[in-house]
């Protein structure tokens, strides 16, 4: 038998003392479980738990995250799927509230059985991000970046209502937008599973796939407004060759390779993301790499929030309506520093046009996706000549 590559063995490691944690998690709850227990349970010492993950909240989160991308997705359109605002709405919801790891889910439902086409969690599982909310809640350092994962999921959700439904113009208005229903929508599945958390029993489940269905003609006045004052973007040309990464919207590889515009912002800077969307040019692909100072904690957050709601959407709309947006976590840091991003942490905040395999457009700062997609050079430019 060939011996394992030190990664290998790392990685085997790594898996071993997830799998441990994620069973002292489910059986004891974040709060009472032991780092101690942890590692017993997957045969290694303290320090090599510590080695793998700096903290048990690190910890937490990784194993959630890990969750969420196990979870198995339907095989085809879900029943139900929308074609419509309100119906997809609905299917979101219904997606939502019967997911494996929902608190919102029927209470009724045995351990083990099947709901929908994805297989229950195993006893205790189900309830295992009960403690996720008060961690955030209690500490500012997570609140803030918390917030703009919701903003995140809230324009994802509304990109896929505006594909489905395109916004009526009004004449000498800005445009409008879906964001602010889905942030109600948002509202209303996260209220759900709090209270059906806290007092099980207490709601019925598909009377919030109703409401949610209602929800879609809600009128809100809501419209974009573009940023004031932005900086011009600066002309380069620079070779553009970074790393694999994983699309969280899609749950698939990204081709990083592709032109487009890519938008390198913090945690604390998500829904800045919005400027890129709204001023690039139709067809123009655009990526979104989420940088962070705290990667342990920071990196499998956005997995869980972002995955879990975009696992979500693949199943309640019709793959044409998903959101164009990818979504990436960046680390290490590496793709940033193929775009000449060095230093990048919670709070920054600039965009890259890239082209050819070149980087052609580079804005730092406030306003930087603005002025980058705004700069966004016709496809011509990069056309081949003739002869």
């Amino acid at each position: 038998m060939a011996r394992l590559t030190r990664a290998q063995t790392q990685e085997r490691t790594r898996a071993g003392v997830l799998a441990a944690a994620r069973d002292e998690f489910a059986e004891r709850g974040f709060r009472a479980a032991r780092v101690d227990a942890i590692a017993e349970r997957a045969g290694l010492t303290r320090g090599a738990v510590y080695s793998n993950f700096p903290g048990k909240r690190a910890l937490y989160f990784a194993v959630l995250a890990e969750l969420a991308e196990r979870a198995p997705g339907r095989t085809g359109p879900a029943p139900g799927q929308g074609r419509s605002a309100a119906e997809a709405l609905g299917a979101l919801a219904r997606t939502w509230v019967t997911r494996p790891s929902s608190a919102a889910a029927d209470p009724g439902e045995p351990a083990g059985t099947v709901v929908g086409d994805a297989a229950a969690p195993r006893p205790g599982e189900a309830g295992l991000s009960a403690d996720l909310i008060p961690e955030v809640t209690a500490d500012e350092a997570l609140r803030g970046p918390y917030r703009q994962l919701l903003d995140l999921d809230a324009l994802l959700v509304a990109l896929a209502l505006e594909a489905l439904s395109p916004p009526t113009p009004s004449p000498g208005a800005p445009p409008r937008r879906s964001v602010r229903v889905a942030k109600t929508v948002l509202t209303t599945l996260h209220g759900a599973s709090r209270t059906a958390a806290a007092a099980p029993g207490f709601m019925e489940p598909y009377d919030v796939v109703s409401a949610c269905e209602r929800l879609a003609g809600l009128e809100l006045s809501d419209w974009w407004a573009p940023p004031l004052g932005s900086r011009p973007a600066h002309r380069v040309d620079e070779p553009w060759e970074p790393p694999g990464a994983a699309d969280l919207v899609r749950g698939e590889p990204a081709s990083l390779a592709a032109d487009g515009v890519v938008a390198f912002l913090g945690t604390h800077r998500l829904s800045a993301v919005e400027e890129a969307v709204r001023a690039a040019p139709p067809g123009t692909g655009i990526t979104l790499v989420v940088v962070t100072g705290q990667p342990d904690e920071l990196v499998p957050l956005t997995r869980l929030v972002v995955g879990e709601l975009s696992r979500c959407l693949r199943e309640a709309f019709p793959r044409w309506a998903w959101p164009a947006l990818r979504v990436v976590c960046d680390g290490t840091g590496a793709v940033a520093a193929a775009a000449g991003i060095t230093g990048a942490d919670d709070r920054t905040e600039a965009a890259v046009r890239v082209g050819g395999g070149r980087v052609l457009y580079r804005a730092t700062g406030p306003g930087a996706c603005h002025a980058v997609a705004s700069a966004a050079p016709a496809r011509s430019e990069h056309a081949p000549t003739a002869g």
